[in-house]
């Protein structure tokens, strides 16, 4: 729920980028945990890029250096794309489209192949599809029946 303030703009954030911002926050978190050894196990097989990467975030999912960089850039584009509601729609929704395209590479790519170069590996895939899937839909759901446009009128 948004408030006026006393110039006639909206404070506060709305439930979309109170979502952005915190599914931004957990990116930045998986990007900063992958580089913890002990949260990130065969820590020390990390590797810049490529399928050789034998780190696994949780033990469970392959990561490598360019994919914990990715997950920091993620985080930090949806905490900027907070800032107003028409950004934090586009952050769920185009970003979970990105996720569900990566799920289809991951799935028609082979995992011991060069084409695996962020690396990913069956976990991740199909965590990339419940990511896609989430974001798209919160992106959709929290922005059914909102305006679109900015406010212009100022409270007297």
């Amino acid at each position: 729920m948004t408030s006026i303030s006393p110039d006639g703009r909206t404070a506060g954030r709305t439930t979309i980028q109170k979502t952005a911002l915190a599914v931004g926050a957990v990116f930045l978190l998986v990007g900063v945990l992958g580089f913890i050894p002990g949260i990130t196990t065969n820590y020390s097989a990390l590797g810049f890029a490529g399928h050789g990467s034998e780190a696994l975030l949780l033990g469970i999912f392959q990561v490598s250096v360019l994919h914990n960089i990715v997950h920091l850039l993620f985080g930090a584009a949806g905490i900027a794309m907070a800032r107003t509601a028409a950004q934090s729609r586009n952050y769920l929704v185009v970003g979970g489209a990105i996720y569900l395209v990566l799920w289809l590479y991951g799935l028609l790519i082979g995992q011991d192949t060069a084409a695996n170069f962020v690396p990913v590996n069956t976990a991740d895939n199909w965590l990339h599809f419940v990511l896609g899937v989430a974001m798209v839909g919160l992106g959709l759901a929290l922005s059914r029946g909102t305006a679109h446009t900015r406010r212009t009128t100022t409270a007297h």
